[in-house]
């Protein structure tokens, strides 16, 4: 399987103003680049563009959703690191030839898909391979 880069990082909080007040002095940054709201996976998200890779805060919009569940068992922190491939499906197909198991399928994000690999799987790291274009770092580099 191809890596490209990696994609993003992601920090689950529990209130994402208050997780933005500590971040962006630190990121210098002084709003998200990419704020937005993904019904499906129950999230809000702060993202920022760091170096060609995403930094994200998330925030579960839902108390049965997946970043609240993630904070109630290990409280606020890294959740997933997620890699850029250039075809979702074929990366799946890759990994599942080598018994890595999947949560679910892949999934519908903007113009792309992405999928989880288990983290039992790879070290307790929720691994989320991601097909997405960048077009947002066509003007920032």
């Amino acid at each position: 399987m191809k890596v490209n880069k990696l994609d993003h990082i992601c920090i689950a909080v529990r209130n994402l103003e208050a997780a933005r007040k500590i971040w962006e002095p630190i990121l210098g940054k002084d709003k998200p680049d990419d704020a937005y709201v993904d019904e499906p996976e129950k999230i809000r998200v702060a993202r920022y563009w760091l170096g060609g890779v995403g930094f994200e805060l998330m925030e579960s919009l839902t108390p049965d959703g997946e970043v609240a569940k993630f904070i109630e068992r290990r409280g606020e922190g890294v959740m997933l690191v997620s890699l850029n491939v250039d075809d979702t499906r074929a990366a799946m197909g890759e990994l599942q030839a080598r018994d890595y198991p999947f949560i679910g399928g892949a999934r519908k994000f903007r113009d792309c898909e992405f999928a989880f690999v288990h983290p039992k799987a790879v070290n307790g790291v929720l691994l989320e391979l991601i097909d997405y274009k960048w077009h947002e770092l066509r003007t920032e580099l």
